[in-house]
């Protein structure tokens, strides 16, 4: 059953691909899978844009976005170290390693997360971001699930990527920066339904996606018109 939900997810992130390829509703339904396949509590992804600053793009949970959000506050945590390696970052008791990370440690102990694996997007030479998993628990980070953490994180570089633009480095950037700019306006109109609409953020961000997919339209569109009041989700 495992390997036929895996299956399954494979083919609904090719199937996202060809389907209008929105980055950010694809980035964050990878954060979702990984939670549900490999057994972690929580998942969250950074990425590169042309300046080399990274950014929160994607996050199973609100846990996981404030997580990714400390590294960059605070410039340490596995995401960051897994990026500027390129290699997959474990630990698997951050209380027993405190002085590793010492923001981020503290701050995922507090929210119970006590291990953590990050691994890194990349094909060939060039890194576009890292991935990282957060578990209460100890013994869910194991090669295998690396391994399959790792083959995900590669469907989701490849994804960004495209074949068409493999070899045409300011595009990728381009596009990289075009993500990262609709993923604000994205936060931006979670944060006007949830105020106005008394939800939780991740109810908000529910209710964006779930009208983005039924209307075929592309999630950051929906955003823009509610940021500019031409009329919230129905």
């Amino acid at each position: 059953m495992f390997d036929q939900h895996m299956a399954d997810t494979f083919v609904e992130l090719a199937d996202t691909l060809v389907a209008g390829f929105d980055v950010i509703d694809f980035l964050h339904t990878l954060s979702e899978r990984c939670v549900q396949l490999l057994d972690v509590d929580a998942a969250g992804i950074l990425l590169v844009d042309q300046r080399g600053s990274l950014s929160v793009v994607a996050a199973s949970n609100d846990e996981a976005r404030v997580l990714e959000l400390v590294q960059l506050q605070h410039l340490e945590g596995p995401c960051l170290e897994c990026y500027h390696s390129g290699a997959p970052v474990t630990c698997v008791d951050l209380a027993a390693q405190p002085e590793r990370w010492p923001h981020f440690a503290e701050a995922a102990l507090d929210v119970h997360f006590t291990s953590v694996q990050a691994v890194p997007m990349r094909l060939r030479s060039q890194i576009l971001g890292a991935m990282n998993l957060f578990s209460a628990s100890s013994e869910i980070i194991t090669p295998r699930t690396v391994g399959l953490a790792q083959a995900l994180a590669d469907v989701a570089t490849i994804g960004i990527l495209h074949e068409r633009t493999l070899h045409r480095d300011e595009i990728v950037a381009e596009q990289l920066e075009m993500t990262l700019n609709n993923r604000i306006v994205v936060e931006q109109a979670t944060g006007v339904l949830a105020a106005t609409r008394d939800l939780s953020m991740e109810e908000a961000f529910d209710l964006l996606r779930r009208q983005a997919r039924e209307q075929r339209r592309g999630l950051s569109t929906i955003a823009y018109e509610v940021v500019s009041g031409l009329g919230p989700p129905g």
